[in-house]
């Protein structure tokens, strides 16, 4: 179904051959595209300006506030602030519409496109809008992906985007770029979720698309319509990579004049002799619908096999319950298992990946005629824009929906991350979205609540529906309409036309921004002082560490305009004493900076210079990161005092990026199990300041703890000059700043 070559490949004569090496990616349609956005002059080191931006109501108002305290005058390019995360303006009275206000006033003001809420998901609206081949679009959304339309989305935290208000560049390294070759025609029944998450599960575990660019291209890729494509696409998110492109066709170019776009088309595919780092093949035909069980869209199985194998796999899934959230006596999904099937309690199609037309209309095909019942299951589907929701209405799909016993919702991104259907205690809801990670569903293990997610494609959920909650892959449907490549829709941009505020390139600098009593400005920050003296506030042994868990989502979300409130929130879910432990340090380092002879400094800094060591705290955990590009997975610790993670690895490059951009260190340290570091102990940092002034990348530290000292060597690997002055300033707003 799914193989992997690690090796250097060159692509000739219509197969892939060994090379010795892949230099730089020569002949890719990835390497193209970087280049044309490249501004350095070196296509080793990548300083890239983009076309487009995207931001949603989680993120907008933290990255205006923070190009605004650095300068900005005006957005420099197209950047569209769209309204799907806070829609349901639910939770904390006026703030989430207050946020929806300031954004149109900053759409005003600095000339920007403004997406009301309830109008689109994010990335359903980039596609429709801006997306095209050869082009590059940056967004404080992880889900950034735009391949199939043949242009490369990112998703960065928020300073990321900032630096390209300020007319600054995106810098990296050279990518790895991996083929990812489509043969064959999927079956009847098998949906772009199937064949994502045996994409995902093939490669996240083995870490062998991190951070590199996935390159679609192949026979297979005609069988599949845009919808389709961009379905698996989205999803390549969650194998750790850092964007993606497809080869464009026909089919591209008929998606791109059906949205008034035709004269962006353009031919991609890659030349012949194109070198890559490694190669997946992925053979459609042999896909089976898929489920992704709790906790990671990585923890894939053929619906086939999770049946055959019910028992052992709940167990594991009750024993990760356990492990992961700390929930004692949760509810065990073991009782769902009733004569050798299994019971849902919920369906959900919504988002990005599964609120696209193609996705909806196959699941109201297959519940026509039918009924989800009146027991413990529902459904509820969420188109990803108006348009979609339009040519829906119109072709009967969503009055099948309806008469089947399905709710329909609004363009909204609330159940991929706990802002809406949260399941019932013990539930188990299966989901055509994005992720299934730990109380990212919208529990509260910590509260005693407790449920399930496992992702699924929508064409199985909606066999399921049919079924009444008894899961059924699609496949086991003796109907299962099959899905066609030239299955395009019509494109009618009335409701936006109707509601969007399209500002792009027409500023007002006379509009005044509305502040909502819940903005508040970024406290500030200090310089990296010249010792540091970091007292662990939790550390984390889980062999990975989500953003949502660093800063859960749902309803925390909508107090993200407010750093200090926020957090508030920080490892709430997963280590609920790791605020008071942060505030702690951070009280005594204020009364360093006011007067470093008080009693209570010389207490906790010891023999250690009160004057030039400060006080600070880190969080250790072996492989922080995974998820979200917010940036307040970052922000958060750093408003609390944190100086510093220390990790065996980082899940991902943008959450390295957060905390770099917010000044702190990002150290690395080998087999971290075995110093056993806990809440309490100390990690003394000498003349760290002078480390980073150089080009210094390891430090010797001393563990402080119990009376004793263990050295320990810290490295910084692979900081940029620009990387280092951003620490040494303190975050990046004081860099700029100053």
């Amino acid at each position: 179904m799914i193989t992997i070559q690690n090796t250097p490949v060159r692509w000739q004569d219509g197969r892939f051959l060994p090379a010795g090496a892949a230099p730089g990616g020569e002949g890719t349609m990835a390497r193209s595209i970087l280049l044309a956005h490249n501004t350095s002059g070196d296509p080793g080191r990548l300083s890239l300006r983009f076309d487009a931006m995207a931001s949603h109501d989680i993120t907008y108002v933290g990255i205006i506030q923070t190009a605004r305290a650095s300068g900005m005058t005006e957005f420099p390019l197209p950047y569209v602030l769209t309204n799907c995360h806070n829609s349901l303006c639910a939770v904390g009275g006026t703030i989430n519409e207050d946020d929806h206000v300031f954004g149109l006033s900053a759409a005003k003001k600095y000339g920007g496109e403004f997406v009301p809420a309830h109008q689109a998901v994010i990335h359903s609206y980039m596609r429709e809008r801006y997306a095209a081949p050869g082009r590059m679009i940056l967004g404080s959304d992880s889900h950034t992906r735009y391949g199939a339309y043949g242009c490369m989305g990112v998703g960065e935290g928020g300073p990321e985007l900032a630096r390209q208000l300020l007319r600054k560049t995106y810098d990296i390294a050279f990518p790895k770029i991996i083929a990812v070759y489509l043969t064959g025609t999927p079956r009847p029944g098998v949906g772009p979720q199937d064949v994502a998450l045996a994409l995902v599960g093939a490669t996240f575990k083995s870490g062998a698309v991190k951070n590199a660019v996935l390159e679609f291209f192949g026979p297979g890729v005609a069988s599949l319509s845009m919808d389709y494509r961009s379905g698996i696409d989205v999803m390549t998110t969650e194998t750790t990579c850092l964007s993606s492109v497809w080869q464009t066709d026909e089919q591209t170019r008929t998606a791109l004049a059906l949205l008034g776009r035709v004269d962006g088309y353009r031919k991609l595919a890659p030349a012949e002799g194109a070198c890559y780092d490694g190669v997946v093949t992925v053979e459609l035909d042999k896909v089976e619908p898929m489920i992704a069980l709790p906790f990671h869209p990585s923890n894939a199985y053929p619906i086939r096999e999770f049946k055959a194998n019910m028992a052992d796999l709940l167990h594991q899934v009750d024993k990760d319950a356990a492990e992961q959230l700390g929930a004692k006596n949760a509810p065990s999904l073991l009782r769902k298992a009733i004569g050798g099937q299994f019971r849902v309690d919920q369906g959900v199609i919504a988002g990005c990946s599964g609120g696209t037309f193609q996705n909806l209309t196959r699941a109201a095909e297959i519940l026509k005629d039918c009924s989800t019942g009146s027991g413990a299951f529902w459904l509820s589907c969420y188109p990803g824009s108006m348009p979609i929701n339009l040519e829906l209405t119109r072709n009967g799909a969503i009055a099948q929906l309806m008469a089947a016993g399905a709710s329909i919702r609004s363009c909204f991104c609330g159940p991929c991350f706990g802002a809406g259907d949260v399941p019932a205690n013990g539930a188990f809801s299966i989901r055509h979205s994005t992720r299934n990670f730990p109380n990212r569903e919208g529990s509260k293990p910590g509260n005693g609540q407790i449920s399930y997610v496992a992702l699924m494609d929508a064409r199985s959920i909606a066999a399921t529906a049919r079924m009444g909650g008894v899961l059924t892959g699609a496949d086991e449907l003796p109907d299962v309409p099959a899905d066609r490549p030239d299955e395009h829709w019509v494109y009618d941009d009335h409701p936006y036309q109707s509601r969007v505020y399209f500002g792009v390139g027409n500023p007002q600098p006379e509009a005044e921004l509305v502040f909502g009593p819940n903005i508040a400005d970024w406290p500030e920050q200090i310089p990296l002082p010249d010792n540091l003296l970091l007292t662990v506030c939790s550390a984390i042994y889980d062999p990975v560490t989500t953003t949502d868990e660093l800063i859960p989502s749902g309803e925390t979300s909508s107090y993200r305009s407010n750093p200090l409130l926020l957090s508030e929130f920080a490892l709430s879910r997963k280590d609920p004493q790791y605020v008071p432990r942060a505030k702690a340090v951070q009280t005594t380092e204020r009364l360093r900076r006011a007067d470093p002879a008080d009693p209570e400094v010389k207490k906790a800094l010891g023999h250690f210079d009160p004057v030039h060591t400060g006080l600070g705290s880190l969080i250790m955990a072996l492989k922080p990161g995974d998820g979200s590009a917010r940036e307040q997975a970052a922000s958060c610790q750093r408003v609390l005092g944190g100086c510093a993670n220390i990790a065996e690895e980082y899940a991902t490059k943008r959450y390295r990026s957060n905390v770099v951009n917010w000044g702190m260190l990002p150290f690395v340290a080998a087999d971290l199990k075995q110093l056993d570091l806990q809440p309490g102990d100390q990690v003394y940092l000498p003349g760290i300041r002078a480390l980073l002034e150089g080009d210094g990348e390891t430090i010797t530290a001393a563990i402080l703890r119990r009376g004793g000292e263990t050295p320990v060597t810290l490295s910084l690997p692979g900081l940029t000059r620009e990387e280092r002055d951003i620490i040494l300033a303190g975050c990046l707003i004081n860099y700029y700043a100053d």
